[in-house]
């Protein structure tokens, strides 16, 4: 076989391919193979019907159909390893020789990935939420404690914000009763905002007494009722003094005031770094995704949102929920329901990108030991042995397709650790300290970070997959 590549326009390039008739008549023979396990000739078993026999049978042009049908993919997928063509879409055959006799040849128009600049990567600023406990962070905390250990007292007066009252609540809906809107001698406290929206403002200036007839929609609902509300008590809450004593006596684990508050920074802290967290991948790659000025691939967007929605499938089948049915239930069509997937898709293109950028203008490269860790990762994941996931990779000629994902991880974890980090008020967050372990653990695994928006977990799930494959075999 020989094959010549050709650039076009457009991010598409051209494989010329020619195969002689020697090597072309193997697939002939091969061909006649599968005709005669799905043909029936008087004395021969199936399958075992020869050659000659077949060929005078049905003749030759059927089996040199079938050849070209069965072989012109793998000589094409041999094209495409040899030049290292990175697909993105099915390509376009056309046979130009070789349909009836002599040597084979065919032309496959390519589109492929393009490669892209992407200027100002280096200067990425992102802005977290806080990840230090404020004072208000710390008020709240206090005196949520605080409420714990308060006690309750009626007043003479009428209702504030903050202040419990005690109520009988009625709600109907057409003249039925709304679940969970009907108790007695209810005890709610004014700004919580349970109800509805207005429902804390309309008692706020009630006295006990009082009873009020409205109509708001409840929340979790859509649709207005009818709601009655008659006031019994207003309550006033009185929490305790903090001292080192009462610290002591209440909070055993601490002894002061002083203690207790630095443990409540602490937590908070924690909270609030674990929070920002969530967010950092995410905002990161939605930064990067707005410094490409190429449009999207529309193949590779088409991809990214079938993916999308097949990952979306799986958790509701993991849920014991079947997909098809779900989109009975809720009136959708499959198409409709994988277009709600384009935007987030068309980002995830223009972050793989932009990622394959970074690495190839900063160098960064892959080695022997990074593609065994991958192995070893893959493998613990799917509960095989590394030496089975290296075959199943090998055998699906999916080395390359891992290559190119460890090195975009690599650019990722390159960006990661340089994107200026800021707080809302500017103030520098320390990208270690956002990024934690994973600042020192390096094993590639970019597509276990929470709110990494790109393709890296789709193709997880395809070399997993691959492991599996051989598994079976």
């Amino acid at each position: 076989m020989k094959s010549v590549l050709e650039p076009l326009e457009g991010n598409k390039v051209k494989l010329s391919v020619e195969v002689d008739e020697a090597e072309f008549d193997r697939d002939i023979d091969l061909a006649f193979r599968k005709i005669a396990r799905e043909v029936r000739l008087p004395g021969f078993r199936p399958g075992k019907a020869p050659r000659r026999i077949l060929e005078a049978r049905i003749g030759h042009e059927s089996a040199r159909q079938q050849a070209l049908q069965d072989s012109i993919p793998q000589y094409l997928a041999k094209a495409v390893r040899e030049h290292d063509v990175d697909l993105i879409a099915t390509p376009s055959i056309a046979i130009t020789g070789g349909a009836e006799s002599g040597v084979v040849a065919f032309d496959a128009e390519c589109e492929v990935r393009p490669t892209i600049v992407v200027p100002g990567y280096g200067g990425l600023r992102v802005e977290l939420p806080p990840v230090e406990a404020s004072a208000d962070d710390l008020a709240g905390a206090v005196n949520a404690e605080r409420a714990k250990h308060g006690s309750l007292a009626d007043v003479d007066r009428p209702a504030a914000m903050g202040d419990f009252v005690i109520i009988d609540l009625g709600c109907e809906r057409d003249g039925e009763a709304v679940s969970g809107l009907n108790v007695d001698d209810f005890s709610y406290e004014l700004g919580k905002g349970w109800i509805t929206d207005d429902f804390d403002s309309r008692l706020i200036g009630a006295a006990a007494g009082d009873e009020l007839e409205f109509s708001a929609t409840p929340k979790g609902t859509e649709q207005e009722a009818n709601f009655t509300v008659s006031v019994t008590k207003v309550q006033e809450q009185h929490l305790p003094e903090v001292t080192d004593e009462w610290v002591g006596d209440h909070l055993g684990e601490f002894d002061t005031v002083e203690a207790w508050h630095a443990a409540l920074r602490d937590r908070i802290g924690d909270v609030k770094l674990n929070q920002a967290r969530q967010v950092f991948m995410d905002r990161t790659t939605e930064r990067l995704a707005e410094l490409v000025e190429e449009e999207a691939p529309a193949p590779m967007v088409e991809s990214a949102m079938r993916e999308r929605a097949n990952q979306f499938a799986r958790q509701m089948a993991a849920q014991g929920i079947d997909v098809n049915q779900w989109l009975a239930a809720t009136g959708q069509e499959p198409q409709a329901f994988i277009e709600n997937f384009r935007d987030q898709a068309e980002r995830m293109v223009k972050v793989d990108l932009a990622l394959r950028a970074i690495a190839a203008a900063e160098g960064l490269e892959v080695d022997d030991a990074d593609v065994e860790r991958e192995y070893q990762r893959i493998a613990m994941r799917a509960g095989q042995k590394v030496n089975q996931v290296r075959k199943a990779y090998e055998k699906n000629d999916a080395v390359t397709d891992l290559v190119s994902e460890i090195r975009k991880s690599k650019s990722l974890e390159w960006l990661l650790h340089r994107v200026e980090i800021v707080d809302p008020d500017g103030n520098p967050i320390s990208n270690d300290l956002v990024l934690g372990h994973s600042a020192h653990d390096h094993d590639h695994d970019g597509h276990d970070h929470d709110g990494h928006d790109h393709d890296h977990e789709g193709h997880a799930h395809d070399h997993e997959g691959h492991a599996h494959d051989e598994d079976d075999a």
